[in-house]
């Protein structure tokens, strides 16, 4: 098997990207930018660390970010794992990317951008939920955002299929993984009731 290993054998294998694929980046929220991140409820982030990379799903019962200033954003760190992958590599590294989506469009915005954590009290708690608030806050400085071609998302078929039948559960999974002593069916049946109690 041949490998590219340049990037002129890259760039000379797919040629020039469009005008329009470089003339949508912006380096701040515009207007219509603000309007698309401020309407995600989900994003994917993705960091970079010593330990490699990590993509991680982010979700909120409104806008997944809040804007701090035309070119800033704060991303509440909610109840999860505790695995803290994507934390330590914001505090060891700093660059991140985001993407955007909304459900019903096959539009994708994505942003790059550099990181830090925070503990501070005043910003976590504007993201108070009935007294609970988040642990920490991931402060991110916009460098630059730009919508995602649709095709991927029009390929899947992402908003009009439900693959999800038949798909194994975290409680199997978990008992495939420890050989049966955890998971099972004993942790599905739990997980439902015991994340509505642990959402915020």
């Amino acid at each position: 098997m041949d490998w590219i290993d340049t990037i002129d054998d890259l760039e000379a294998h797919y040629g020039a990207p469009p005008t329009a694929a470089i003339n949508k980046v912006a380096t701040r929220l515009t207007p219509l930018y603000r309007k698309w991140i401020m309407t995600s409820r989900f994003c994917v982030l993705t960091t970079v660390g010593e330990a490699g990379t990590d993509g991680s799903p982010r979700g909120d019962d409104g806008p997944v970010v809040m804007e701090l200033d035309e070119r800033t954003l704060a991303m509440p760190d909610w109840r999860g794992n505790n695995r803290l992958d994507s934390l330590r590599n914001v505090v060891s590294d700093g660059r991140v990317s985001l993407m955007f989506m909304v459900p019903g469009s096959n539009t994708v915005v994505r942003l790059n951008g550099e990181a830090r954590l925070t503990a501070d009290p005043d910003l976590r708690a504007k993201f108070d939920k009935s007294g609970r608030q988040p642990a920490t806050v991931i402060v991110i400085r916009i460098g630059e955002i730009y919508t995602q071609c649709a095709r991927a998302p029009m390929r899947a078929g992402l908003w009009k299929r439900d693959d999800s039948e038949g798909l194994p559960t975290v409680g199997e999974i978990l008992a495939e993984q420890t050989d049966g002593s955890e998971g099972g069916a004993g942790y599905d049946a739990a997980w439902v009731p015991r994340a509505a109690k642990t959402m915020w």
